[in-house]
């Protein structure tokens, strides 16, 4: 049966509806329902700022596909809007009413209501309305779910009532934080993720008439109140109204101690009673109930006692408050005891369905309710790229990550959360940050003392914010720049990587974790575990990535040499978490052929604990486990049994730790593997001194984005600029040069930063604080004009600074041939061939990845390669005008075409742009004396070896270095003078100066 297109009046409605509509349409009093959508193609699929239906997702496979289909079984009208979806990230659609008209009024409404053909999967379908703000993308969100548990055809209900204040994600950093419905700007729904599915739905409208409870609330000052044993919970129930108007109603609340865990009479003292507040409240208005605890001096895990509210008049609290009482006198909780012991005894206290908790990590945005935090017993949150609280401030992050480590406290042992972030260049999801060059710009610098200090300055920001773990840093040595995560890793040669792993200390403090404790320290994370920089281009079966999350094909040498070599250093140096690679490893003999990293025990268990010794615990990556062959049993039982101690599993954590402990009981992982487990986890919580100050310590907020901090990150932002190519001495710059500056990444912080800044995938444009390079040569003191799109007169002018190159992007999302190339864009070709072709140019390559730009070498007289410098463009400025030396070097070999990928330091065939290691300097006197001065230079550098003169050997090696590096610069590179220029610089980081040296002896006599 359908229901006819006329929604005149709510008789007609009524009348004309199916059996089960009919039992849920309005009132006889109330309006009319008003459509929203009818998805007979009334509203067209467009984007703003015209009326209609678009789709949105995190990358390019994860938007819906859609369409308005006829079906003879379509709720109302003729058609409905059907779809089809496979979403590894987030991914759905948006009804944007037109920005160009006044917005909709749904105030008279009691909310949104929608029919949807039910799958019966469980699956959670999100959907927000948009409130308030200048257009439907920059409104105030609201959201609300539904559960898709019932087949066929079925009216959906969703009162405004239910929606609550978005936190995860704002478009504008959200307005007032009211529901006001007077401007409504349409709405979005999102779909499930982690599985392929279909949906299909129709008529969306208003229904039902407001009542005072969509405009009056019920809340209490907290969700939980802890207390110890005999002290007395204060819980403040208070009023509030949308746009603080007095009660135009009553308001009453009735309340009383019932359920939980503790015992009435023997632990605590039973409450009841009722509060009324008047007609004419003003909102805000409180009042406060008291519960008393008893004191019975046993030793005791935390008790609950609920206190169960009844409201008339107004919303009811989304939770029922909590008093608790602290678990106490237990040993896990005597600190005095070591580490050892605390966790054993704690161990041996807990259920399955706890122990699988706390494996269990979910995203914050992805949880139904805070309350699961202590419903399921999570035992971590993390905020993936772009999940920030709305004021994304550091006392919001530290807010945030404080309530739901108070939802802990209503757990039997009070188990604190772990939180993690991917702070992979600074605080980077966070607003006003110190961002710090990518990693690949970190291995440009070849400073291991500046890396350890930038890590610290992320370690004091992380720590300051609440946040206790950070998910770097990325130790993955990259053979193919086509990657996208090619930026994250600190270059090309696992000996360069393994020299810059101070960072560990930088974020943790002592190997031996004696300072995680410490409020400017963090839990490190060694990722991904193993070879994902050594995939070979094509393999990846990942939507439409060519490179990331593919097969890495390599010899038992390779492997060795190459990829689990930083491990073992990370290993070394006390890292106290692991990540594997969504890869997948091929090792040439094994017989096992490709196999995913989230299933390799041989590789988790066999080699990183049991060979490397490795003593903290494993995560796997995002969603990494449901990549694993068979369903989800199997991919529990696979990933735990292969040694990953906690999953991350955002969207899917209930699922996780439900078949977790059902996989224990039929006894397919075994009990001594999850105690294993648990107890690395626990142990990194100890460590970190959460379970004596699980909340947040703000004493170095303050530093966030400070002076001090940015000052650092300027310096490894001048650190990281390598000088290619300066004839005739070009750079530095002089202040009174004019200089005439274009190209699209001269003035864009957005670009200069890169992905994995504010959000996931980064973006052009201002979205944080910092300087760009054209801001930075003005702070200088330069006399520069600017012109984008060098379309402005370029004549009277000394010198052009071109700055061209990438836009951001992260992972798969960036694979070259996944809609990237490494060729500059157009609009740069047009800009560095007007500049240069005027006057002798400079041109900054802003990038992850080299560029291919050996078509214009001849034209450009100064090339710098400046990676993703981060957010403090000044030292960008301070080489280019001298006030720094150009030191840095290239921490990848710099190709002359993408046929020659990939090309690497130590292959046989070695013919590039630009060698690994190369870097011109300025400001530096180079020596001379020819090849007797070579030879003087490599005796001296053997004698220093023998001696292990680390410092003089380097320093020996670095004056030839720069000798080839005249002789070569004058006369052209050649594949005679790269291969030993680039060994030699693999073999001075080995610790080999005499091998150094004589390799550059080699490259200066082929120069």
């Amino acid at each position: 049966m359908r229901r006819t297109a006329l929604l005149a009046t709510a008789t007609l409605l009524t009348a004309l509806l199916p059996l089960g509509a009919a039992a849920a349409a309005s009132g006889a009093d109330d309006p009319a329902p008003v459509p929203v959508d009818r998805f007979e193609g009334e509203v067209p699929f467009a984007n703003q700022p015209a009326e209609g239906i678009f789709t949105w997702g995190g990358d390019s496979d994860d938007p819906p596909a859609l369409q308005l289909a006829a079906r003879a079984d379509a709720p109302e009208g003729a058609k409905v809007l059907s779809g089809t979806y496979d979403i590894s990230g987030y991914g759905g659609f948006t009804h944007d009413f037109a920005a160009d008209r006044p917005a909709h009024d749904w105030s008279a409404h009691k909310g949104l209501r929608l029919w949807w053909d039910g799958q019966g999967n469980g699956r959670k379908i999100a959907l927000e309305i948009k409130d308030g703000g200048a257009n439907g993308e920059a409104s105030e969100l609201w959201t609300t779910s539904f559960t898709d548990d019932f087949t066929g055809w079925k009216q959906v209900e969703l009162p405004f009532a239910d929606f609550v204040y978005r936190t995860d994600y704002q478009p504008v950093g959200g307005i007032d934080h009211v529901l006001g419905l007077t401007q409504m700007w349409g709405y979005a729904l999102t779909l499930p993720t982690g599985a392929k599915g279909s949906f299909a739905m129709d008529d969306v409208e208003l229904y039902g008439r407001a009542d005072q409870s969509l405009r009056a609330s019920v809340g209490t000052d907290a969700a939980v109140y802890p207390v110890d044993e005999g002290g007395a919970a204060h819980v403040r129930i208070s009023v509030a109204t949308t746009g603080s108007a007095p009660l135009a109603e009553p308001v009453t609340v009735r309340y009383e101690t019932a359920g939980g865990t503790a015992t009435a009479g023997k632990d605590y003292v039973p409450v009841s009673g009722a509060v009324t507040f008047p007609a004419g409240t003003v909102s805000g208005a409180s009042r406060t109930v008291a519960v008393r605890t008893l004191r019975d001096r046993a030793a005791e895990p935390a008790e609950t006692i609920p206190l169960k509210l009844t409201v008339t008049g107004a919303k009811a609290p989304a939770d029922t408050p909590q008093v608790v009482v602290n678990a106490h006198g237990l040993p896990y909780l005597d600190s005095r005891l070591p580490v050892r012991e605390r966790v054993a005894d704690l161990v041996s206290r807990m259920t399955l369905e706890e122990k699988a908790g706390q494996m269990t990590q979910a995203d914050r945005g992805a949880m139904s309710a805070p309350g699961d935090i202590a419903g399921y017993g999570l035992g971590s949150l993390l905020s993936g790229g772009g999940s920030t609280p709305t004021p994304n401030t550091p006392a919001a992050w530290a807010q945030m990550i404080d309530s739901f480590q108070a939802r802990t406290r209503a757990t039997r042992f009070q188990i604190p959360l772990i939180y993690g972030v991917d702070a992979v260049h600074g605080h980077n999801n966070l607003i006003g940050a110190t961002i710090m060059p990518h990693n690949i710009g970190m291995g440009a610098t070849r400073d291991p003392r500046l890396a350890e200090q930038a890590a610290a300055v992320t370690a004091n920001e992380v720590r300051a914010t609440g946040v206790h773990w950070d998910f770097a840093p990325c130790i993955c040595v990259t053979r193919d720049e086509r990657w996208g995560r090619t930026y994250e890793s600190f270059g090309e040669d696992p000996a360069l990587v393994e020299s810059m792993e101070t960072v560990v200390q930088g974020l943790q403090g002592r190997a031996d974790g004696s300072d995680l404790s410490r409020d400017d320290k963090v839990l490190a994370t060694a990722k991904h575990f193993v070879g994902d920089g050594g995939t070979v281009y094509g393999t990846s079966t990942t939507g439409s990535y060519t490179i990331d999350q593919g097969v890495a094909k390599v010899t038992r040498q390779e492997l060795e040499k190459i990829h689990l070599a930083p491990f073992t250093e990370a290993v070394r140096r006390g890292i106290g978490s692991v990540i594997p690679s969504y890869s997948s490893l091929d090792i040439e003999g094994d017989g096992k052929g490709a196999v995913r990293m989230h299933a390799r025990g041989d590789m988790i268990n066999g080699v990183l604990k049991d060979r490397m010794g490795f003593k903290g615990f494993v995560v796997s990556d995002w969603n990494a486990i449901d990549e694993l062959p068979g369903d989800y049993a199997d991919h529990v039982r696979t990933s735990v049994n292969a040694g990953i101690d906690m999953m991350m599993a955002p969207y899917s954590y209930k699922e996780f730790s439900s078949t977790l402990a059902a996989e224990v009981r039929a006894g397919r992982i075994s009990e001594r593997r999850i105690d294993d487990a648990v107890s690395r986890i626990l142990t990194e919580k100890f460590a970190l001194g959460l379970f004596e100050h699980p909340y947040a310590d703000t004493t170095n907020a303050p530093a966030i984005g400070s002076a001090a901090h940015r000052a650092v990150a300027r310096q490894a932002a001048a650190e990281s600029q390598v000088l290619l190519k300066n004839s005739g001495g070009v750079l530095p710059l002089k202040t009174g040069q004019k200089v005439y500056v274009a190209g699209s990444n001269a003035d864009d912080l957005g670009n200069q930063t890169g992905g994995w800044t504010i959000t996931w995938q980064g973006a052009s444009g201002t979205h944080t604080q910092g300087t760009t390079v054209l801001q930075g040569m003005k702070n200088a003191g330069g006399n520069v004009t600017y012109s984008e799109d060098a379309s402005a007169p370029t004549n009277g002018y000394d010198v052009g600074v071109v700055v061209v190159g990438e836009t951001p992007y992260a992972e798969g999302i960036g694979d070259v041939g996944n809609g990237n190339d490494m060729a500059l864009t157009p609009a740069d070709q047009a800009a560095v061939d007007k500049v240069c072709a005027a006057m002798k140019c400079v041109v900054l390559v802003v990038s992850g990845r080299p560029q291919l730009i050996g078509d214009r070498l001849g034209e450009i007289d100064s090339l710098v390669a400046s990676w993703l410098p981060g957010t403090e463009g000044d030292g960008v400025a301070d080489v280019l005008y001298g006030k720094r030396p150009f030191t840095g070097q290239l921490p990848e070999t710099w190709p002359k075409s993408e046929a020659q990928l990939p090309i690497n330091v130590g292959d046989a065939s070695y013919d590039p742009q630009f060698p690994y290691g190369w870097g011109l300097t300025t400001l530096t006197r180079i020596p001379t004396g020819g090849m007797a001065m070579m030879k003087v230079l490599g005796v001296e550098a053997r004698a220093a070896e023998r001696r292990h003169a680390a410092k003089a050997g380097r320093a020996l090696v670095g004056q030839a270095r720069l000798m080839v590096q005249e002789k070569a610069a004058g006369r052209g590179m050649t594949a005679a003078v790269a291969k030993p220029f680039a060994d030699a610089d693999h073999l001075l980081l080995s610790g080999r100066y005499g091998e150094a040296v004589a390799r550059l002896t080699a490259a200066y006599r082929a120069a």
